[in-house]
C-alpha cells in the first residue's frame, strides 16, 4: 500500500544541495501562509496590532526550529519524517476567547500575551504524557481511523486552497475572473510541468508555477511591497518577552483540543508515511507517531517560550512529498533553515507576503487534493464491507458537513462549539466512537459446509445414505 514507486529521494538519500534547496524552498511556499495566518487572525482579534511584526517573526523562527526537531528527531523527541510544523488552526477560537475574557477584565497587550502563552505550555503537556501512552491505543490508530482523518484533512484544506484561489478571505473582490482565472493557470501549470519526464522540470514545478502567476499579477499592478518599509531588519528571539499567566477555566478547553490535536498529528504523519514509503503498522510506525506528537508538545513549549501559539504537524507538505517525490531528511532540515532564517530577517518573510492569494490558492489546491487521495487510498485497501462503510461515511459526513454549514455549532456550549467546529476533529471523533461501539460483523454460516461436514454424515444414518445414492443414481438412468 505504501510502496510509493515515483519516489526520487527517500527519507535516507542525500540529493544535491541545489536539489535540496528547490525543494525545500517549494515546501515553504506551500505552508508559509498558513504558519502566519493563525498568529495574524489571533493578532487582529484581541488588538495585537502593534506587536504583529515581532509574532510573526517568532511563529516562523519556532516554525523552523519544530521542524529541524521533528525531521531529524533528538532521542525520543521527533518524528524523523520531513515534517512541517507550524502554528496551528484548530486552537485559534479557544485562545481568541481567552484573550477576550482577559480583555473584558482590563488587561493590557502584555497580560493577553502572558496568558496565552501560559496556557499555551500548560496545554502541551497534554500531548507530551500522552505520547508515551499512544502506543496503549493502537485501536485508534487503525487503517480506517487513520484513513479517514487523512481525507478529512485533506478535504479540509481544500476550502482553504480554494478561498485563496479566488481572492482570499475577506477580499474586496473575491470570485473574481482576474483571481480564478490566475490562480487556474497556476494550477494546471504545475499539473502539467509535474507530469514531465524530466526531473528538474518535476522537482521545480511548484515554484516555476508560483513564480510565473507573481510575475503575471505583478504585470498587471497587482503585486505590491509596500508594507516591507514597515517591517524592522532583525528579529531578536526573547524568550518570555511578555511573561507567563494561568487560568484554569480557560485552560480547559485548550487542554481538550489538544487532546484532539494529537490525533490529527498521528493522521498527518501516516500520510507522511505512506508518501515517504514507510510502514504505516508495526513497531516503527508506533515509534515515529510517539516521537511525532511528543515532539508536537516539545515544540509547543518552546512556542510559548519564544511568544507565539500552539505548534501542529501541518498536512500541506505531504502533497509537495507527492508531487515533487522528495523524501529526503536533508530536505526537512532546509525548510527549518529556511523559516528560521525568515523569523530573523522579517523582510524576507515579507517579500513571500506579497505573493497574491490567487496563485498560492493555485498552487495547493492540488497538493490538499493530494493528501485527501492518500487517504482514501488507505480506505480502499482495507474490507470495505457494510461496517467500514458506515463509519467512513458518517465520519465524513459530519466532518464535511460543519465545514459546509458551521452555524451548527452555534447551540453548544463556546468551548464545545470550538472543538467539533474542526471537521478533521469531528470526523476523527466520529469515526473513533462508531469504531468502538458498532458491533462487528459476523459473517454468514456457509451452509453447505455444514450439510457436507463429516459430523453431520456420522448422523445420518447408513441405509438413508445408501437410498439417497441409489436414488439419484436411478434418476441419472
Amino acid at each position: 500500500m505504501s510502496d510509493n514507486h515515483e519516489l526520487l529521494y527517500g527519507l535516507e538519500d542525500r540529493p544535491t544541495a541545489i536539489k535540496t534547496v528547490t525543494a525545500a524552498f517549494q515546501h515553504v511556499l506551500a505552508s508559509f501562509v498558513g504558519v502566519i495566518t493563525p498568529t495574524l487572525i489571533i493578532a487582529a482579534a484581541l488588538d495585537l496590532h502593534a506587536h504583529i511584526p515581532f509574532l510573526v517573526s517568532m511563529a516562523l523562527f519556532v516554525s523552523g526550529i519544530g521542524t529541524i526537531i521533528q525531521t531529524k528527531s533528538f532521542g525520543r523527541i521527533g518524528s524523523g519524517l520531513v515534517a512541517v510544523q507550524g502554528t496551528s488552526f484548530a486552537f485559534v477560537s479557544a485562545l481568541i476567547l481567552a484573550g477576550v475574557t482577559v480583555r473584558q477584565r482590563g488587561g493590557s497587550d502584555d497580560d493577553v500575551m502572558a496568558l496565552l502563552l501560559g496556557i499555551t505550555m500548560a496545554g502541551a503537556m497534554v500531548e507530551v504524557v500522552l505520547s508515551f501512552f499512544i502506543h496503549k491505543l493502537t485501536r485508534l490508530l487503525n487503517p480506517v481511523i487513520t484513513g479517514i482523518v487523512i481525507t478529512s484533512i485533506g478535504l479540509s484544506l481544500i476550502k482553504v486552497g480554494m478561498t485563496d484561489l479566488n481572492g482570499g478571505f475577506g477580499s474586496v473582490d473575491f470570485g473574481q475572473l482576474n483571481h480564478v482565472g490566475l490562480g487556474l493557470s497556476v494550477l494546471f501549470v504545475i499539473i502539467f510541468l509535474n507530469a514531465s519526464n524530466n526531473l528538474w522540470v518535476r522537482l521545480s514545478a511548484i515554484f516555476i508555477g508560483m513564480a510565473l502567476g507573481t510575475l503575471c499579477a505583478w504585470s498587471f499592478g497587482n503585486v505590491s511591497f509596500a508594507h516591507l518599509s514597515s517591517l524592522p531588519v532583525l528579529a531578536i528571539p526573547t524568550p518570555f518577552k511578555y511573561g507567563i499567566d494561568f487560568d484554569f477555566a480557560l485552560f480547559l478547553p485548550l487542554a481538550l483540543i489538544y487532546l484532539f490535536s494529537a490525533l490529527e498529528t498521528a493522521g498527518d504523519l501516516t500520510a507522511n508515511s505512506v508518501f515517504c514509503n514507510q510502514p504505516i503498522t508495526g513497531p516503527v510506525y508506533l515509534k515515529r507517531i510517539k516521537g511525532g506528537i511528543l515532539g508536537d508538545g516539545i515544540n509547543s513549549v518552546l512556542a510559548a517560550c519564544f511568544n507565539t501559539f500552539p505548534n501542529t504537524t501541518f498536512g500541506q507538505n505531504n502533497g509537495v512529498i507527492q508531487l515533487t517525490g522528495i523524501a529526503s531528511r536533508r530536505v526537512g532540515i532546509a525548510i527549518g533553515g529556511f523559516y528560521v532564517l525568515f523569523g530573523i530577517f522579517p523582510i524576507i518573510g515579507g517579500i513571500l507576503q506579497a505573493i497574491p492569494k490567487a496563485v498560492l490558492g493555485g498552487a495547493t489546491l492540488v497538493m490538499f487534493a493530494m493528501v485527501a487521495v492518500g487517504g482514501l487510498k488507505i480506505l480502499m485497501q482495507q474490507n470495505f464491507d457494510r461496517r467500514t462503510s458506515l463509519i467512513t461515511a458518517s465520519a465524513l459526513g459530519l466532518g464535511m458537513g460543519v465545514m459546509m454549514v458551521p452555524e451548527m455549532t452555534l447551540g453548544f456550549p463556546q468551548w464545545l462549539g470550538n472543538i467539533i467546529a474542526s471537521p478533521v476533529t469531528l470526523s476523527g471523533l466520529t469515526a473513533v466512537f462508531l469504531d468502538m461501539t458498532l458491533p462487528k460483523q459476523v459473517p454468514l454460516p456457509d451452509l453447505n459446509a455444514q450439510n457436507n461436514s463429516p459430523k453431520e454424515q456420522k448422523k445420518s444414518p447408513p441405509d438413508l445414505v445408501q437410498n439417497t445414492r441409489l436414488s439419484h443414481h436411478e434418476s441419472a438412468s
